[in-house]
């Protein structure tokens, strides 16, 4: 017995309509090769978008889904796993896959992107930039960058106790 081709598709659950489409289109191409496509499993964004494609075009979809129901399960999932894992379930999401194609996403997709890499899994960054990524989270004041270990403890003191804003 052959064994089947995964494709990993990861993304947002937040996505633009730009995005959203080029997931369609994602999806509905890899059906259209005879691969399996596996997601997030979620009713939203990219996840919902490729699965979409893919089952519109009789492809086989796998939803890999963080909580313990499927109560926010895609429509176009044919295959649900349900793990009760929350973000850990992006584990399974890479090692279950041959490829990863990451679309816009934030922390969760960046998280299987450096999963994939650890576990030296080929990704394709599809309209994905991960350094615009990552600036949203400096901006956002959850990263932040030091060039010793003095500037490091100095910035964990500021980070420890804050300034009041008055």
């Amino acid at each position: 017995m052959k064994k089947s081709i995964i494709i990993g598709v990861m993304g947002g659950g937040r996505a633009t309509p730009e995005d959203m489409d080029a997931a369609y289109c994602l999806g509905s191409l890899i059906a259209k090769n005879g691969w399996v496509l596996l997601n997030g499993g979620r009713d939203a964004g990219i996840m919902d978008a490729s699965a979409k494609g893919a089952a519109e075009h009789n492809g086989l979809t796998i939803g890999i889904l963080p909580d313990d129901n499927c109560s926010k399960i895609s429509s176009h999932i044919q295959i649900p796993i349900v793990t009760g894992m929350g973000n850990a379930r992006n584990c399974i999401n890479v090692l279950s896959s041959n490829i990863i194609v990451a679309c816009a996403g934030g922390a969760g997709t960046i998280s299987e992107v450096a999963l994939a890499v650890k576990n030296n899994k080929p990704v394709i960054l599809l309209n994905f930039d991960l350094r615009k990524a990552f600036n949203r989270y400096i901006r956002m004041n959850l990263i932040h960058s030091v060039r010793t270990p003095q500037e490091a403890i100095k910035k964990i003191k500021g980070l420890l106790n804050p300034p009041l804003n008055t």
